[in-house]
């Protein structure tokens, strides 16, 4: 199902609180974003004990229950898990990965809050969420007589509000820090092969693990757990940022004079984040225009072409990132700028081409 209109997950409480409590709800979004974590949350905020129901381990009769004989007669026994006296959350995770007849199952229980005779205590509410196709995550087509019967909310991941709970949750300083300065690397698109990729859930295993090390954590032990959670260019600058983090190494020093690239191959991560971070620094204080540039702006210019050129000395793939067109293919440096390059080094600029 494509998103015509998403949220964010600080929305998410007023919403689920307005629908979920008249009608089911269905929560799509991509792995990792906090989809569970949200349900349960606010569950708890309205006291209500959240019972999950994981679509991919169930089969019919786990909701249906089982045949008992009552006065001649075969009466259908529900599930504890869902026959209770008290009203509660039921949650329907991975819904849309659960085979079609589990998904019939669900139709009257979702629809008339009910199993055979078995009716779901006023006050419950029943909210289900799952991953789109284009996740490359397992999920099938829900059929049409189950999307009209839920309302849908399509959740997208959100820096701010994910670094605001980080910092109250006991997430890694290095972490919290880290997507402070880039954001963007929160969340990356579910890759077509068998890779880790950056979600809000990787990079707070990625802080579980930093902790259970402690501050004696060795350069290669970091590299085998930020590549073993994180999208690999997400991993390679995290451990880059770490290391400026441990030597007080960072681009500042390098535009002031005061350090030079690093040349080492050993720390070939830490020259494409500072590269990064020399890029996002030209951005910012080059301006559109040449012809009205301040004295100030003539200095970074000319320091920032010196800068350019020592880079590319050590590695032209990194020089290149400098000056790279975006992901629409347009410029994001200013075109005089580039000019400039061009006739400084042609040979990075053609490579750009």
């Amino acid at each position: 199902m494509q998103a015509a209109v998403t949220v964010t997950p600080s929305r998410m409480p007023e919403l689920l609180l307005g629908l979920a409590t008249v009608r089911p709800v269905f929560v799509w979004g991509a792995p990792g974003i906090g989809k569970s974590s949200l349900v349960r949350e606010f569950a708890e905020s309205l006291g209500l004990e959240c019972v999950s129901l994981l679509g991919t381990q169930l089969a019919p009769e786990d909701l249906i229950g089982v045949p008992q004989i009552r006065d001649g007669r075969s009466v259908f026994c529900p599930p504890e898990a869902i026959a209770r006296d008290e009203p509660y959350c039921l949650f329907l995770d991975e819904l849309n990965a659960a085979t079609p007849d589990v998904q019939k199952a669900f139709y009257s229980l979702i629809l008339d809050r009910r199993i055979g005779s078995y009716e779901l205590p006023k006050g419950s509410i029943v909210i289900g969420a799952g991953n789109r196709a284009t996740d490359n995550a397992l999920a099938r087509p829900l059929a049409s007589a189950l999307v009209n019967r839920l309302t849908h909310v399509h959740l997208e991941a959100s820096p701010q509000d994910w670094l605001a709970w980080a910092a109250a949750n006991g997430v890694h300083p290095w972490v919290v820090d880290h997507l402070t300065d880039r954001p963007d690397h929160l969340w990356s698109k579910p890759p077509k092969t068998e890779e880790p990729f950056s979600t809000p859930r990787s990079w707070h295993m990625l802080s579980d693990a930093l902790h259970s090390f402690g501050p004696d954590l060795d350069e290669d032990t970091l590299k085998v757990l930020a590549h073993g959670t994180l999208t690999p260019a997400h991993a390679s600058a995290f451990c880059g940022y770490v290391k400026i983090v441990r030597s007080r190494f960072g681009i500042e020093a390098v535009l002031r004079g005061d350090a030079r690239w690093p040349h080492r191959l050993e720390d070939r991560d830490l020259l494409y984040y500072l590269a990064d971070s020399f890029r996002g620094r030209l951005v910012k204080e080059l301006p559109a225009d040449k012809e009205h540039m301040s004295a100030n702006g003539r200095q970074v210019a000319h320091r920032a072409k010196s800068l350019l050129v020592q880079l590319a000395e050590i590695s032209v793939e990194a020089a290149r990132t400098v000056i790279a067109s975006d992901a629409d293919g347009t410029p994001v440096l200013p075109a005089w700028s580039l000019v400039e390059a061009a006739g400084d080094m042609p040979r990075l600029v053609e490579a750009r081409r």
